[in-house]
């Protein structure tokens, strides 16, 4: 008679190996901030005590579990097993913070707390430079330990365009960990934002991107022929836009009643091609008192006259320059004016000369944004006198 040996696998021991206490702790972040869900993990396949149970580890005083920082803790502190035989157990913990105001209006935006039994009904409060420690009775004088530390962070906030067109939907981005006040909702930051055009600007929401991401988003549309108003921003063509909040959550060396300004731009630009942006129109001449010209002479002032149109709608800055060239192609005389033209709105535009000599002379007119920022708004204009 044959007798068949079938060998099962070991699903656990009764009593941890005391020799080789295995059993790893896990946090799923290096850096936690003041108000963060940890979520915490412990390989311990040695109090897999049931193959076909869901244990649980850390809540009995024998062997208990406790999750503190410098002046508080829970204990014990209960994980459970991820399934069935698994080894693997998980808890986790949210940090209250302390009592403070957040964002400087006023009122403080914490609740701080510390309960709750576990797996996941705990609530720890925590100071800004501080640590949590997971540490776990494996057996009788046998405790293993794993800390994460806990700091504040100095926020960033960015436009996701350098450049945005009037008709663009105005996206800006805050990243600043210390704002997920609450992990399991969705949190607000209040922006500011403005224009060159508008210095006092508007306030708007920045929102969550989702319960605990650390990231917010508030969202603007610009007009060059309305007002500012509710989440819409004035902004002409050409323009810088502003966008800032205040920080009040800084790590060390800064104090914990500092706040910083945290602030970027962008630029503002017209779906116009900029060389439609303005016409220029061809250049007449006249005496002072605005008769026209048609013949020149040396050491008689003349008087430049170019004519500029805005065929848009939006309001355009710029500067207009007047550029006298001899026959040998030496500048004798350059001057510019500067201004802003209405939709629709046609300016003449004049500049004094007097020739010092007959000769040749080629003028040239030129429409740019600003001089510092030559961009042509209109193509050049020349045309040539003869002074006899």
């Amino acid at each position: 008679m044959m007798i068949s040996l079938i060998l099962l696998p070991a699903f656990g021991e009764p009593i941890p190996d005391y020799n080789k206490p295995y059993a790893p702790i896990f946090t799923d972040k290096p850096l936690y901030t003041w108000t963060d869900k940890i979520k915490m993990t412990i390989i311990a396949p040695s109090w897999n005590t049931d193959k076909n149970l869901i244990d649980s580890i850390g809540n009995t005083q024998d062997h208990p579990i406790k999750i503190s920082t410098r002046e508080h803790s829970l204990e014990p502190y209960r994980f459970t097993e991820t399934d069935a035989n698994s080894g693997v157990f998980t808890a986790e913990v949210i940090l209250t913070g302390f009592a403070h105001d957040a964002d400087g209006d006023g009122n403080i935006d914490t609740t701080p707390r510390t309960m709750g039994t576990g797996p996941t009904s705990g609530f720890l409060e925590v100071g800004r430079d501080s640590a949590v420690t997971i540490s776990f009775e494996f057996a009788d004088g046998v405790i293993l330990t794993e800390s994460a530390p806990v700091s504040w962070n100095v926020g960033t906030i960015q436009f996701t365009q350098e450049i945005f067109l009037l008709d663009d939907a105005v996206t800006v981005r805050i990243i600043d960990s210390d704002m997920n006040l609450n992990p399991e909702t969705l949190d607000h930051i209040p922006i500011q934002v403005s224009s060159d055009s508008d210095i006092a600007g508007i306030k708007v929401d920045g929102i969550e991107t989702s319960e605990s991401s650390g990231m917010f988003v508030a969202t603007i549309s610009l007009s060059q022929t309305s007002t500012t108003s509710g989440s819409r921003l004035y902004s002409v063509s050409g323009d810088k836009i502003f966008a800032k909040y205040d920080d009040y959550t800084l790590p060390k060396p800064y104090s914990i009643t500092d706040n910083l300004q945290i602030e970027t731009f962008a630029l503002v630009d017209s779906s116009v091609p900029p060389i439609e942006r303005i016409d220029n129109l061809p250049i007449k001449f006249s005496d002072a008192l605005g008769n026209s010209l048609q013949s020149f002479s040396p050491n008689n002032q003349l008087q430049i006259v170019g004519t500029i149109v805005n065929p848009n709608e939006f309001d355009q800055k710029f500067v207009y320059l007047f550029q006298v060239k001899n026959d040998n192609n030496f500048v004798e005389s350059i001057s510019w004016v500067q201004g802003e033209l209405s939709s629709a709105q046609s300016l003449d535009v004049s500049q004094s000369w007097i020739p010092k000599k007959s000769g040749i002379y080629k003028i040239e007119t030129f429409v740019w944004n600003s001089l510092g920022d030559p961009t042509v708004l209109a193509p050049i204009m020349s045309t040539m006198i003869t002074v006899e």
